[in-house]
């Protein structure tokens, strides 16, 4: 740690949406503490996102363990600094284990509010939230215009989630693009790209066939996230079930929609000015009275249909169009 530096421990989400919807808390302490220097706590599933926060020392990359053997392992890595500040968004024992001069950590129960504003409360900016932001380097922009250079516009799709109550079915993605990317359609003359996990091959493969794969930008199994947070940048319309690609959608500033059915948006909604969330006749509350633990592997989004979706996406893209016109102005 350098002479003079500020030494904070930030203990991140392990799941990527909450990772991302938490993220804007590095800009806020950056302005803060304009020498502070990060030591950061992630998942094997997030650490990707924070490569290339500024003032970065340390990448923890911390597995879950039996009997919370990682905490014990996390403290024999840390307790020898004398830290400034501990952020522990997991409310973790070892953030009262270590020594620093300020301490704050998340804790469960109270009122419960949108996970941006959550995150943003241990900072004391819960009246002016930081939207969620992710840091890239020049290459991996490079790279990321490398493979969406081309004609039209993008429209990204991310089909999957972690769960397939969340999933809205194939075959209305597939119908979705091809009725946008048509010759008459909203985004006529443009391209698909398409986003997932390796474990989302064939979902997205399902989706992809109806769109000649000379327009199709497969970013499915990429293991860079920051790469498909950049290529999301050079996308004109996002359109995903609720995931963490959902959340690195919004964060990137491309118009978001999100399809919603057995999640709360009120509390996971991606968080920008130009993202909005759409979900069939059933409110959240009606689907946890069928399904009460949200674990039975039905899906419940058969009854968001196509046409609901699609006048979504086109009032979106109408909307951004309008506020990119008068920016230009």
């Amino acid at each position: 740690m350098r002479p003079g530096s500020f030494p904070i421990l930030f203990i991140a989400p392990s799941r990527i949406g909450d990772a991302v919807l938490s993220s804007g808390l590095f800009k806020s302490l950056l302005k803060q503490e304009p020498e502070a220097r990060f030591t950061i706590v992630a998942s094997l599933l997030t650490a990707p996102l924070f490569t290339h926060i500024p003032g970065l020392d340390r990448l923890l990359v911390l597995e879950k363990r039996t009997f919370a053997a990682h905490w014990l392992s996390l403290w024999l890595r840390t307790w020898r600094q004398k830290w400034a500040l501990v952020v522990d968004l997991r409310g973790s024992p070892i953030s009262k284990a270590l020594f620093a001069r300020r301490r704050i950590a998340h804790r469960g129960g109270g009122m419960r509010s949108h996970k941006v504003i959550e995150a943003a409360s241990l900072l004391g900016l819960e009246h002016a939230p930081p939207e969620p932001s992710l840091f890239t380097d020049p290459q991996t922009e490079a790279r990321a215009q490398a493979i969406v250079g081309g004609q039209g516009p993008i429209l990204a799709l991310a089909p999957a989630a972690n769960w397939v109550g969340k999933v809205w079915p194939a075959d209305r993605f597939a119908l979705l693009a091809s009725v946008l990317l048509a010759e008459n359609g909203a985004l006529s003359g443009g391209r698909l790209m398409v986003l997932g996990g390796p474990a989302d091959r064939e979902l997205a493969a399902r989706i992809t066939a109806v769109i000649p794969r000379s327009r199709v930008i497969d970013l499915v199994g990429e293991p860079d996230l920051l790469l498909s947070f950049a290529a999301l940048k050079r996308a004109r319309l996002f359109i995903g079930s609720d995931s963490g690609l959902m959340h690195m959608a919004a964060a990137s500033g491309v118009p978001t929609l999100g399809l919603f059915g057995p999640s709360d948006e009120r509390l996971y909604a991606p968080w920008s000015a130009a993202a909005v969330t759409v979900r069939g006749p059933r409110s959240y509350e009606d689907i946890r009275r069928d399904d009460r633990a949200l674990s039975k592997p039905i899906c419940h989004m058969m009854d968001l249909d196509v046409s609901t979706v699609l006048r979504a996406a086109c009032s979106l893209l109408s909307a951004s169009a309008s506020v990119e016109s008068v920016s230009d102005a």
